[in-house]
């Protein structure tokens, strides 16, 4: 990147704020092969802060970034998951502004994979809370985790279980449970291909990330659980002076999603640094915008 002033004069921002042009599919009355939601997490600095509420992320969204797709993260309102009034109103100011409730990213409830059978049936069981509200907030799944102790085979074993059951829970309130590519086994894409496989539930898939692959390829990752996918997370971190991200290929990324014919929510996770988070949704949302007519 040149200067980041240049980037942002391509990026479109203005220095004294940020200005929302509307896309020109709007005008053109075009159904775009994928809608773009965006990840609460990428704001997670803000909402640490004490500078953004999860009540208000669905105005926010809107507002800020004329983006009507939102994924919550549980851990931003962790003891509201029964809190009634808490959801229905969370659920009204999403539906005043337009905005679509996606799925609920699930953390720290348990690990789905935990080779003790008591602990394993409590982690699943303190998922249910999280289908629930998911279904009370018009949320199409929550997303959860593939991580244990042991082989690959005990772990796999395990987390099979899991999904199975949470699955059958979620199938009442027609929720699906996806599982992320997140860290560990679950970042190398046959595994948790051939987990999904194994549990063969039209309502347990996956939530590709492009981003967490680490020592297993991306590409092929991606590739592994498309077939599989409820949902995509679109991870950036920085970008050229062109608008592309350095360290993913989007194009070459976004044509193994549509060879898949995926047609859902591609949600913006901006973790980049040189950016500030506002700024790193801009860029993502305008890449994905660029890229989404040429495929």
């Amino acid at each position: 990147m040149s200067s980041r002033r240049e980037f942002l004069r391509n990026l479109g921002l203005v220095t004294a704020g940020v200005t929302l042009a509307p896309s020109l599919d709007v005008f053109a009355g075009k159904k775009d092969w994928f809608e773009i939601s965006l990840a609460e997490w990428s704001l997670h600095k803000k909402i640490f802060k004490g500078d953004l509420k999860n009540i208000d992320f669905p105005e926010y969204t809107a507002k800020n970034f004329g983006i009507y797709g939102v994924e919550y993260v549980n851990q931003f309102f962790k003891d509201k998951a029964k809190d009634m009034t808490y959801l229905k109103d969370l659920n009204n100011r999403a539906k005043d502004n337009g905005v679509k409730n996606v799925l609920i990213m699930i953390d720290g409830e348990g690990s789905l994979g935990d080779r003790d059978e008591n602990k394993r049936k409590q982690a699943v069981e303190n998922h249910y809370k999280w289908i629930d509200a998911a279904n009370f907030l018009g949320c199409h799944a929550i997303r959860v985790n593939a991580a244990g102790e042991g082989t690959k085979e005990e772990v796999k074993d395990q987390v099979v279980k899991s999904l199975s059951t949470l699955a059958d829970y979620g199938k009442k309130g027609k929720i699906s449970v996806v599982v992320e590519n997140h860290g560990g086994i679950s970042s190398h894409g046959d595994w948790l291909a051939d987990v999904l496989k194994t549990v063969g539930k039209k309502n347990c898939g996956s939530l590709p990330d492009f981003g967490n692959f680490y020592e297993y390829d991306r590409y092929q990752g991606v590739t592994d659980l498309m077939p599989y996918a409820h949902g995509v997370s679109a991870k950036t971190h920085d970008f050229d002076a062109n608008g592309n991200e350095t360290q993913i290929d989007y194009e070459r990324m976004l044509k193994i999603v549509k060879k898949a014919k995926f047609k859902g929510y591609v949600g913006i996770e901006y973790e980049g640094s040189k950016l500030s988070e506002e700024e790193g949704i801009f860029a993502t949302k305008k890449l994905l915008e660029r890229l989404r007519p040429l495929i």
